[in-house]
């Protein structure tokens, strides 16, 4: 006798029915619409995982910036002054000890100053003054 896979295919389609739980007509109802439907959300929620942690990052660099700016750094000097003063806090952390706890904040951005000012004159010993010649008058035309 030829065996139907009826209990197979009957709780294959009850999985992917309940996976539709809440979407509307169709979409809920008829199988070729589900599987469709579940198909491109599974797209979408793949898309929006990867957006998320891209929103996430902005928000805490917008967050670090402002902290930074309210104690007189830029925010790209801020981060340099980290890796230079060996700080290793990510931009999470960093926002929510800005947010949280300012006066840790204020450390850090002491510290990470006090390393800024220090490359900055290494930076500025290392360099030699260039004398410059004299630019050469432009020729006018006889008009």
């Amino acid at each position: 006798m030829r065996s139907k896979s009826g209990a197979a295919r009957n709780q294959r389609k009850k999985r992917i029915f309940k996976a539709a739980k809440g979407f509307v007509g169709g979409r809920r109802r008829l199988l070729k619409s589900v599987k469709e439907t579940l198909l491109r959300a599974g797209m979408f929620a793949f898309r929006d995982r990867r957006a998320k942690k891209r929103s996430f990052r902005r928000l805490w660099i917008v967050r670090v910036s402002a902290a930074a700016e309210m104690r007189g750094l830029r925010y790209s000097r801020f981060i340099h002054g980290l890796k230079l003063a060996g700080i290793g806090l990510d931009r999470k952390s960093l926002s929510e000890i800005a947010i949280h706890d300012p006066e840790t904040f204020d450390a850090i951005t002491a510290r990470v100053r006090a390393e800024v000012e220090k490359a900055d004159a290494a930076v500025a010993a290392a360099e030699r003054p260039r004398s410059r010649p004299e630019p050469r008058p432009i020729p006018r035309c006889p008009t």
